[in-house]
């Protein structure tokens, strides 16, 4: 890959919405979150393609999701995070069919950034004590087992299929919901704890199902192919 103009565009307006962003929360370690926006973006530099840049938008939302689920007065801005996180895989899997071909990068790449932004929140809602630790793990391991198996795959000469599956888009679908739903509700003061259950019934059977589903594919890619 090589540097692109779409991928630098992005990034400088990534890079400034995020500093601005950080003039306007004054959060406890701007350095920190500002080094993480340029990461991301000179990262982002060697992306191609216009659906791709609007999914590392949630790489990018992964600052403040992370900041926002450690304080549990800004749980409602977390929701709205989560929210806008939403909007951009909505958008970017529409944008590729439309605007760009759809590739097997955009299909590995999203749900690497999905992963580092949940995997953001649910540690952080797990430090403040909002949210189960073991579920958190679950949340975590949800995108970084199907990650490395799939580095695994690749070392091994295999090509598996970076692609969106419907299991992988349900599942990560209902963890931003359920999380975002318990979010608004300690955000209102109200009770969440119906919303805690359900995200512990739904969160890890969605997960195993996804696992299931990948490994079909998974083994469908360890198969010899036909001449």
């Amino acid at each position: 890959m090589r540097l692109n103009r779409a991928g630098v565009v992005f990034g400088v307006a990534y890079v400034v919405l995020g500093i601005a962003w950080v003039a306007v929360a004054n959060p406890g370690t701007p350095f920190l979150l500002v080094a993480w926006f340029v990461i991301v973006a000179a990262v982002g530099c060697f992306v191609p393609g216009i659906a791709n840049q609007v999914s590392l938008a949630r790489a990018h939302l992964a600052a403040p999701a992370l900041v926002y689920s450690l304080a549990s007065d800004r749980l409602g801005f977390l929701a709205v995070v989560l929210a806008l996180a939403g909007l951009t895989d909505l958008v970017d899997g529409t944008i590729a069919r439309r605007f760009d071909k759809p590739s097997m990068l955009g299909g590995g790449l999203d749900p690497v950034v999905d992963g580092i932004l949940l995997g953001a929140v649910a540690a952080g809602l797990a430090l403040g004590g909002i949210f189960p630790l073991w579920l958190a793990a679950v949340i975590v391991m949800r995108y970084l087992l199907p990650a490395v198996v799939a580095l695994v795959l690749l070392s091994m000469g295999r090509r598996p299929e970076l692609r969106h599956s419907v299991s992988g888009q349900i599942s990560t679908a209902l963890i931003i919901v359920l999380v975002g739903g318990i979010c608004l509700f300690r955000f209102m003061n109200q009770d969440a704890s119906n919303v805690v259950i359900g995200a512990e019934i739904v969160i890890p059977i969605a997960t195993i199902a996804t696992f299931v589903h990948l490994g079909l594919l998974a083994r469908r890619s360890m198969q010899p192919r036909p001449g």
